[in-house]
């Protein structure tokens, strides 16, 4: 499946998850998918965006090791299911979006803790989920360099 379609589906369960542990288990589903995404734009991405998705895989990963992995059947590991990337800028946009909105709901969560464990372990999964975020506007950030160094290049050719 690809990126987006696979991305479009964790931002729907994470709407969709209601109590403590669904939530952080769809946190944990993020930050799983970003790590893939990341890994897939490091080898086969545009060259461009290769150091920072090897930084992103990294972060994504702290990100899966603060929270508790969840117990998932068959097939619902969603990261498992990545098989494409489709339109680099695309996936990017949708991932940032993804990763804002986790960071978003283990706010909620850490507030309405009621042990400081679940609290602390919200609070390094935000931090985590951020960084990544960081990472997935970096990338954004590159491609716009590289798009707008093309139509230079184009029009100087062309001029």
């Amino acid at each position: 499946m690809d990126a987006v379609r696979l991305i479009v589906a964790s931002r729907r369960a994470l709407a969709e998850s209601g109590d403590t542990p669904e939530v952080m288990a769809e946190a944990w589903q993020a930050q799983a998918l970003a790590q893939a995404i990341g890994s897939r734009f490091a080898v086969s991405g545009p060259p461009e965006l290769r150091g920072e998705a090897l930084g992103l895989t990294e972060l994504a990963g702290r990100g899966c090791g603060v929270l508790d992995t969840p117990a998932l059947g068959v097939g619902a590991l969603r990261a498992a299911q990545l098989t494409e990337l489709g339109e680099a800028r695309e996936a990017l946009l949708c991932l940032g979006g993804l990763l804002g909105e986790v960071g978003i709901a283990l706010v909620g969560i850490a507030c309405a803790a009621d042990d400081e464990g679940t609290y602390w372990q919200c609070m390094e999964a935000i931090d985590a989920a951020d960084e990544s975020r960081d990472r997935v506007l970096e990338m954004l950030r590159r491609l716009a360099v590289r798009d707008q160094k093309r139509v230079v290049e184009r029009d100087a050719a062309a001029g």
